[in-house]
């Protein structure tokens, strides 16, 4: 299929197809995976903005609990410091699993739909960052995320570098990262916290620019418009966990504490 992409031109019922026509469909493809990656993020940003102003309050008498000076209504304690806040930590996680495994089988809308509510998810797991960083630094790293991840995914996606052998080690050392945070929820380090953030800020940007060229690579010009939009889909989920994850370790480096 690689070489099919690179070829000058393709061929389509046995007919030589420019190559510029199949660029133009690579590029519809790759729009397509960015506007879904982008609504994501949107619907991330409102749904973790919106669970933290119901989470908090100024009224003492409405509030049922406090965290770092915070007033805590009966919302927010559910979601910051009862035991649901371990569903709503994991719950984004499971919908990864399903979502890769199920993809496949589902209609475009179905996907569309199925990642559009992991989104939402990831937005409330992430409102708590608004009770530990302050807001201006928070909109801060999400600039600084944004510009990275843009120059890194143009690298991927122009590059005419095969990046799949950096692939296995990028991949080894997201793995050695979850291990280390997992072990650092009972360690409490802010030393190992410190450098699993440094390593995951390189760990993300290398696979920024990898999934890039691996997501440009899966394009198929043949392919019906729903199997094209369920490559999109998890094209879209890939770069958008490239980018939530690159934002959390800028953010734990350089996001001020309230």
């Amino acid at each position: 299929m690689s070489e099919f992409q690179r070829n000058a031109f393709g061929r389509v019922g046995g007919v030589a197809v420019p190559g510029a026509t199949i660029d133009e469909g690579l590029r519809a493809y790759m729009l397509r995976v960015y506007n879904y990656m982008s609504i994501g993020l949107a619907i991330t940003g409102f749904a973790a903005i919106g669970a933290f102003m119901l989470a908090v309050t100024n009224d003492p008498a409405a509030a049922v609990a406090q965290a770092r000076n915070m007033q805590l209504t009966q919302f927010g304690y559910l979601l910051f410091a009862s035991p649901l806040k371990w569903v709503v930590m994991l719950a984004p996680l499971g919908m990864v699993f399903f979502l890769s495994a199920r993809i496949h089988k589902m209609s475009a809308s179905a996907g569309q739909i199925a990642f559009y509510v992991f989104a939402g998810l990831m937005g409330l797991s992430l409102s708590s960052i608004f009770l530990v960083y302050t807001g201006a630094s928070i909109g801060r790293v999400f600039f600084i995320t944004a510009a990275a991840f843009g120059a890194l995914s143009l690298y991927g996606y122009t590059t005419k570098r095969d990046l799949s052998g950096m692939g296995s080690f990028l991949v080894m050392g997201l793995f050695g990262i979850i291990i280390a945070s997992v072990v650092n929820i009972f360690l409490g380090s802010t030393m190992v916290q410190f450098v699993v953030s440094v390593l995951g800020v390189l760990i993300f940007s290398g696979l920024t620019a990898y999934d890039t060229q691996r997501i440009k690579e899966m394009y198929y010009s043949m392919d019906d418009d729903g199997t094209m939009s369920r490559k999109a889909i998890l094209g879209a989920l890939s770069l958008y966990l490239d980018f939530i994850n690159l934002f959390t370790m800028l953010l734990s480096l350089f996001g001020n504490r309230e």
